[in-house]
């Protein structure tokens, strides 16, 4: 079997999906694997580093048209899935609800496309769980963002000039990333609020220190059977306006990381909101790539509007290149071994439930249901 591993091609990519650890073990497991040149350069990798690991150093088109198995971080481009190998396996973040051409040459190509994005929430998954592990860097990441763009400290210091009272941090949405961003606020010394409205998060967010605040929305109409916030009416969504706005007056950093798979992000910050902010204040708006939390921002922008300094960058684990490729590259292995336990050849059991779930073409049809109506 051949694993082929391409350079990421997105601008500010940095990120690559295997690293000489797992490269290692596929290896050694009888797995021959195709490194592109200079592919682990963002990451700080050399090649000298893959050959080492027991990897052999290719050209692109050679990779895309001889791999058994690609494994990439980002979807591929149309032109490079015209050159994969007809019947290859794909494992990759996808974006299938938004890519329809891509999903459409997929299939054309015969390609069984397996999606990141798309791994289910269940016990046997969660080594493979990206999402989740991408959430974890980038929850990690804003506060640090927030805390640079800031005019203030976030810890109380007490000083013989006299004491500096503490940064005020809101979080909105306490999914993986938001109680990063949590645990990252606290660990600087800011006092912390978090909002979600899912009650089942509240534990979660005082074992950490910070104070929840709740909307009052039955478990069934707040999460779905995978613990993602599910849509609500646009009144729940007014509601929790009104409910944020009583704390972001005060606010000295709100970082908004509320999604909805396969949707638009809810608005919860209003530009009356953003007008009501301290000047200084920073909103990070992790929600930006899904049309955005707050009403003013910009994708993949720093801007300043009413004298808050709002940041809505594109990608951020790609901006903490080797721990995010190291920890991918090990959900990535771990799918792997799921379809090919020997490393010499690779199968796909429908019937696994981790497959089902994550598969999105096979055979030259788009398989996974929801992607199919959404592709039309």
């Amino acid at each position: 079997m051949r694993v082929g591993i391409i350079r990421e091609t997105l601008e500010n990519e940095r990120r690559i999906a295997a690293v000489p650890e797992t490269v290692s073990k596929m290896t050694k497991a009888g797995t021959e694997v195709l490194v592109e040149a200079g592919a682990g350069s963002g990451s700080f990798i050399s090649d000298g580093e893959f050959e080492a690991a027991g990897a052999r150093i290719s050209s692109r088109d050679e990779i895309l048209s001889s791999a058994d198995v690609l494994l990439k971080v980002n979807k591929p481009a149309v032109d490079e899935i015209e050159k994969m190998k007809e019947g290859a396996i794909l494992i990759s973040f996808l974006q299938p609800f938004s890519s329809p051409d891509e999903i459409k040459k997929l299939a054309g190509r015969k390609v069984s496309a397996l999606s990141m994005e798309m791994v289910p929430r269940i016990t046997r998954a969660q080594r493979m769980d990206a999402l989740s592990t991408m959430s974890t860097v980038a929850g990690y990441k804003v506060v640090l963002l927030a805390a640079d763009a800031s005019g203030r400290f976030f810890p109380m210091l007490s000083t013989a000039a006299g004491t500096i009272p503490p940064c005020k941090a809101i979080i909105i949405g306490a999914g993986v990333a938001g109680l990063q961003a949590i645990a990252t606020a606290k660990r600087l010394g800011a006092v912390v609020t978090a909002f979600d409205v899912r009650p089942a998060a509240g534990e979660q967010v005082k074992s950490l220190g910070a104070e929840f605040v709740s909307l009052d929305v039955p478990h069934e109409q707040a999460e779905d059977t995978g613990g993602y916030a599910k849509e609500l009416p646009p009144e729940f969504y007014q509601k929790e306006q009104e409910i944020i706005r009583k704390y972001s007056k005060d606010a000295d950093i709100i970082i908004s990381t509320a999604l909805i798979p396969g949707k638009k992000a809810p608005v919860l910050i209003t530009e009356d909101m953003v007008k009501e902010m301290k000047p200084g204040s920073v909103i990070v708006d992790m929600a930006v790539e899904f049309g955005g939390n707050c009403t003013l921002s910009e994708a993949g922008k720093e801007v300043v509007k009413h004298g808050v300094t709002i940041i809505g960058f594109s990608n951020i684990p790609a901006m903490m290149p080797v721990h995010a490729s190291l920890l991918y590259a090990k959900n990535i292995l771990a799918f792997l071994n799921l379809i090919s336990p020997d490393g010499k050849s690779a199968t796909l059991d429908l019937e696994d439930d981790i497959i089902k779930g994550s598969l999105i073409t096979h055979a030259g049809e788009i398989v996974h249901p929801a992607i199919k109506e959404a592709v039309k």
